[in-house]
C-alpha cells in the first residue's frame, strides 16, 4: 500500500539517490541540461546540493512516497512570489520504474498540492520536458493545464 509522509533526516540518503535516478532518467531529453544548469552545484554533486538545499529551505517542503513503507518516490516544491501570486512550484517529482503505476507520482503531487494550499498559495508551477509524456500525464491527471511553453534556440 501506499503512503506519502515529509522527508525525514534518516531518509536524506535514500533522496539523493532518487534524484540521482531522476536526473540520469532525464540526461539526454531536450532542455534537461539547461535545465540542470540552472542548480549552482557541479554535475558531479547535483543530487546532493539540490536534496540538502530543500531539507534546509523554510519554504521548501520534501516528501516522500512509500510502498509497502520502501521509499520509492519524492516530490519537493518551494514557494515563490509572482507579483501578487503566491505560487507553489514542484522543483522535482520521481517515483522508480518499478514502483510506477500504483498510485505513488499521483499521491505525492497531491500531498504537495495540498501543502502549498494549507501555505497561502493561489497557484501551482510543475516542470515537464518536451516529450516527457508520463509526467506529463501525471500532472494532467493531477488537474495541471500548460500555461506557458518556452521555446529555445541556440544561437552557437
Amino acid at each position: 500500500m501506499e503512503a506519502v509522509r515529509r522527508a525525514e533526516p534518516k531518509d536524506l540518503d535514500r533522496c539523493r539517490e532518487l534524484v540521482a535516478e531522476a536526473i540520469a532518467a532525464i540526461e539526454g531529453q531536450r532542455g534537461a541540461a539547461l535545465l540542470l544548469a540552472t542548480e549552482p552545484a557541479s554535475a558531479s554533486n547535483t543530487a546532493t546540493s539540490l536534496v540538502d538545499r530543500w531539507a534546509a529551505d523554510e519554504n521548501t517542503e520534501m516528501l516522500v512516497g512509500t510502498f509497502s513503507d520502501v521509499v520509492v518516490g519524492l516530490v519537493a516544491g518551494t514557494v515563490t512570489h509572482l507579483g501578487d501570486h503566491v505560487v507553489g512550484r514542484i522543483e522535482c517529482f520521481y517515483v522508480e520504474p518499478d514502483a510506477r503505476a500504483v498510485g505513488v507520482g499521483q499521491a505525492i503531487v497531491q500531498s504537495l498540492v495540498e501543502w502549498f494550499d494549507a501555505h497561502g498559495c493561489t497557484d501551482v508551477d510543475a516542470v515537464a520536458l518536451p516529450g516527457d509524456r508520463s509526467s506529463k500525464q501525471l500532472l494532467e491527471s493531477s488537474g495541471f493545464k500548460a500555461r506557458l511553453l518556452i521555446l529555445h534556440r541556440p544561437l552557437h
